[in-house]
């Protein structure tokens, strides 16, 4: 049997396209995961009843799909493109959705204070008012941060990533819209199917039992068991001076990694990883690897006007001389020694007319130089040569006519470069460094020939590595004014300069970790991580913009107590937050699809490091140098200042 690798030049998109898309299905996956966890946290209990909110778990993912459906259809109307990598929208939207989502329950739960059935509508209404004064400003917070990070990063010079964040930014702005309208309506809807003790997903029906003993109990919103655990646990554990302490050397090494991360963090053509594991394609590029490691991307030098390109044949002929022993060093052009990697029409037509005269070729009279003796007869002898019945009819594509065919507007001579792949963590892949290196020197090379025609260089493979040469300025760039851009609009958004000097200061330290993790994980700058990293900043914002408003809102002159209660009030929205998004991008582990796979494992980074931040870094930073409150903050809890003085009392005994 004789196996035949193969490649064609639509392989690649068929394959990658084809990847993408049978990777869907782990769209639908991280939506029932997600729903399945709303249903089982939203409320205060799981099963159907007072409490309960399957309805309101199935609302949001309603919400996440109409604001992703709406962003990319007003994204489709003004004319932006739409390509493989906006597949990750929806994992966006539903990340943000369901943080919002938890937020706005949260603060309908808190503003409760009586018993569900002795409110009437006019009540419920009421409480919905102070619900969304409570948790619109937080989700205007963070969607305004998110939205302006991807608008920002819109204006870059890459394509892909200014049509994604360009997406992304609508998208965000419909989530907003849709959350303080759709979602907050559908809460009151459920307040009332509550209050009424009709069923859960079926409020059209009501159950038999009134379940009095329930609604005695139920005299005003109960702390969950989240709250409770950030009130009695997290908070005294890292508020303590030593807890502190640990916090900050913690948070203080990881920094240290992820700056050593970020340093090191390489730009390089991840090309390869887009071709799923199996594939066909990289059977061919392995025995390509084995077989051929000195062959690769082909290039061509294109001479113009067709009067110079006769006036200086001679030198045209014997360009294989200016090219020889450039292979081992920038540009890496690969010596020109065989017909696979150097193929010159003029040499060969030269060549041809020494050995064998012009009567084969239309018998036009030779100079003793044994080329053409005028410009006319030199265009007619290269046709002839150059025809599909010629004897260099392997030249036949070299040359670009004018339309009558009397004189050459372009010939050119193909090249190739030697492989420029290294080996990276036992895979071989292509040197994007080295692969930059040659391309500036090759044009470098091309603009000195002064003294032949005026050309230029092609190569199919330079749009990748353009991109190659400015993708690590743009990361650095677009997460640097996206930033900028978050700071400005926190301290517009919270109002107060040193709650948005800390959150700004935590996002920031959370990317530089997140950059230094990826170093970790083998994840290389390219177009798909560039992406996820000015998603990272929009995420990593939701964590820490929640607590610190929380901080401002909440009253009196102890900063611990502020941090405590900012916890016990934001905290469990926040943690329930990133654990839902967790769990739906976790599904994509298992993706074949390279884009899946980079965004599940910077997703992972994103929740886990931008979640520590938010309800661990955060809040020690507050309770150290944080803000006065707002002067309509709420009073402190009695029984939480009596609790901390306790606590305090007990460990300066104990020292």
């Amino acid at each position: 049997n004789i196996d035949v690798p193969y490649i064609s030049t639509r392989s690649f998109s068929d394959e990658f396209g084809g990847a993408i898309s049978g990777d869907l299905v782990f769209v639908q996956v991280s939506y029932i995961v997600a729903f399945i966890f709303l249903g089982a946290t939203l409320g205060s209990r799981i099963a159907c009843g007072k409490g309960s909110r399957w309805a309101m778990s199935f609302a949001a993912l309603i919400l996440v799909a109409a604001s992703t459906a709406a962003g990319i259809g007003l994204s489709s109307f003004v004319g932006l493109i739409y390509g493989p990598v906006h597949s990750l929208l929806p994992f966006i939207l539903l990340g943000i959705g369901v943080d919002d989502s938890f937020v706005i329950a949260n603060a309908f739960d808190r503003e409760r204070k009586v018993s569900r059935s002795s409110e009437n509508d006019d009540g419920i209404i009421a409480r919905a008012g102070r619900a969304l004064g409570r948790a619109g400003a937080s989700i205007t917070v963070t969607s305004a941060t998110d939205l302006v990070a991807f608008a920002i990063s819109s204006s870059s010079s890459l394509p892909a990533l200014s049509s994604f964040c360009a997406y992304a930014s609508i998208g965000i702005f419909f989530l907003w819209a849709f959350s303080a309208t759709f979602f907050t309506a559908c809460m009151f809807i459920d307040e009332k199917r509550q209050r009424d003790n009709r069923r859960d997903c079926l409020c059209c029906v009501k159950r038999s039992d009134d379940n009095e003993e329930e609604d005695d109990l139920d005299k005003g919103a109960k702390e969950g068991r989240i709250s409770t655990y950030f009130r009695k646990y997290h908070a005294p554990a890292i508020l303590s001076k030593p807890g502190k302490a640990v916090v900050l050397l913690v948070f203080s090494a990881l920094f240290g990694y992820g700056i050593y991360g970020a340093i090191n963090l390489p730009v390089e053509d991840s090309e390869r990883n887009f071709i799923p594991s199996g594939s066909y394609i990289n059977d061919y590029i392995d025995l390509a690897d084995e077989y051929f490691p000195s062959s690769g991307v082909s290039l061509s030098i294109n001479f113009e006007n067709g009067q110079d390109i006769y006036d200086k044949r001679v030198e045209l002929a014997n360009l294989s001389e200016r090219l020889t022993g450039l292979s081992t060093a920038a540009p890496y052009i690969a010596e020109p020694n065989s017909e696979s990697s150097y193929q010159n029409a003029m040499t060969g037509l030269h060549d041809f007319l020494a050995s064998s005269g012009s009567a084969a070729v239309g018998g036009v009279t030779l100079g003793d130089d044994n080329w053409p003796t005028s410009y006319e007869d030199f265009v007619l002898t290269m046709k002839n040569y150059t025809s599909f019945t010629g004897p260099g009819r392997v030249y036949g594509r070299d040359f670009s006519y004018s339309e009558d065919r009397s004189s050459i507007r372009l010939y050119k001579v193909d090249l190739e470069y030697v492989r420029l792949t290294k080996e990276n963590r036992g895979e071989v892949i292509a040197d994007a460094a080295r692969q930059i290196d040659a391309m500036d020197e090759t044009r470098a090379m091309v603009e000195s020939w002064d003294d032949l025609p005026s050309a230029f260089v092609f190569c199919e493979q330079y749009l990748s590595i353009e991109g190659f040469k400015v993708i690590q300025q743009e990361l650095y760039q677009n997460v640097g004014l996206a930033i900028a851009c978050v700071a400005v609009i926190v301290l517009i958004t919270v109002g107060n300069f040193m709650a948005a000097l800390l959150i700004t200061i935590n996002v920031a330290l959370c990317i530089v970790e997140i950059l230094g993790f990826m170093f970790a994980a083998g994840i290389v700058i390219d177009s798909v991580s560039v992406i996820n990293i000015v998603l990272a900043v929009g995420l990593s914002v939701d964590y820490s913009a929640h607590i610190g408003h929380s901080f401002l809102v909440k009253g009196g002159s102890n900063k611990d107590i502020r941090a405590t209660e900012a916890l016990a009030d934001i905290g469990a929205s926040v943690l329930n937050g990133a654990m839902s998004t967790f769990l739906a991008v976790a599904v994509l582990l298992g993706s074949s699809s390279y884009v899946f796979r980079t965004l599940s494992i910077q997703f992972v980074l994103t929740v886990v490091l931008g979640s520590m931040h938010g309800i661990v870094l955060l809040p020690v930073l507050l309770s150290l140098v944080g803000p006065a409150p707002f002067a309509s903050a709420e009073a402190p809890r009695t029984e939480v200042v009596d609790d901390l003085e306790l606590s305090e009392d007990k460990m300066e005994n104990e020292e």
